[in-house]
């Protein structure tokens, strides 16, 4: 039973961190906005909002077809300067806090519809900031409501059941992995064992959330389409999971902390039971010294 209940707990601990990272820390705004914030000056980022925001741009301008090769570059030099500023920085911020507001109203209701972001606010924001710095004509800037779809219908249903059930597990799988290994240890005939061994499982776990992680990140990104900018979605997957890659190593090095201290405790403990058991020869209560002072005569038979 103690080996079954360490078994378990092992197993739970990294699923319960899996659970409990997207249940809390990816549906928290604040958090989300938090963790999003530094892309907003990773370089593949900026050149990916360059090109995404310069392609489109170029899709509403009306030029002629020998002149797009002209004007695109400057487009694009234009919005990737663009994204060196602050502006850039609280569009970024108030873009990201939308769209997740949005999806996280969409996941915690029950309307089948799609999911759009009005991009009013974050214009507003941009514009205000322009005008702050005096920017030419930055006032004029016209801020239209438009919805742009972030998650479509289809998918509403299938993402809110898993986020349901995110939600228990990354309450209850923690919990249970604890209790788990408290029993186990509490049942075993040998806690130092059992506490090694607890600890050995809790390593191989957090061993076991790292690698995931790097498998995870090459997959999610072989499946991007090919006009999606693969170093830009790895900073994004990297920021992401920064806190799992935390969780993992730090369940790595307790574990084998507790696991190296564990083991010394019973060598020391062994050492000190081989002293106390040792015999002294010099003892005059010694076998030995009680029966090498019996004399000869006195085995002797009287006659």
């Amino acid at each position: 039973m103690s080996a079954l209940l360490i078994a378990l707990s092992c197993l739970l601990l990294p699923f319960g961190a899996l659970a409990a990272w997207a249940a809390y820390g990816l549906a928290d705004t604040g958090q989300y906005v938090t963790t999003m914030a530094p892309l907003a000056e990773d370089p593949d980022v900026r050149d990916a909002v360059a090109d995404t925001v310069g392609d489109g741009i170029m899709r509403e301008v009306d030029v002629g077809l020998p002149m797009r090769g002209t004007v695109a570059p400057f487009v694009r030099e234009a919005v990737r300067s663009f994204t060196q500023t602050r502006a850039f920085r609280l569009a970024w911020d108030a873009g990201n806090r939308a769209t997740h507001d949005a999806v996280l109203r969409a996941l915690e209701d029950g309307r089948e519809e799609t999911v759009t972001v009005d991009l009013a606010p974050v214009t507003a924001q941009v514009r205000d900031q322009l005008t702050q710095d005096h920017v030419p004509f930055a006032a004029r800037i016209p801020v239209q409501h438009t919805a742009v779809a972030v998650l479509p219908a289809p998918e509403l249903d299938r993402l809110r059941k898993g986020f349901h059930v995110l939600e228990v597990a990354g309450f209850w799988l923690p919990v249970a992995a604890v209790v788990f290994a408290v029993g186990g240890i509490a049942l075993a005939v040998h806690r130092r064992r059992a506490v090694m061994a607890t600890a050995l499982g809790t390593a191989v776990g957090g061993a076991l959330l790292g690698l995931a992680l790097a498998v995870g990140r090459r997959l999610t990104l072989a499946d991007l389409p090919s006009d999606v900018s693969h170093p830009a979605a790895g900073a994004v997957y990297d920021a992401l999971t920064s806190t799992l890659r935390t969780v993992s190593w730090l369940l790595l090095g307790v574990g084998l902390t507790v696991a190296a201290l564990a083991w010394i405790a019973g060598l020391v403990r062994r050492s000190g039971r081989d002293e106390t058991q040792e015999p002294n020869s010099d003892t005059p209560n010694s076998p030995s010294l009680r029966a090498d002072s019996q004399s000869p005569d006195q085995n002797m038979p009287v006659t």
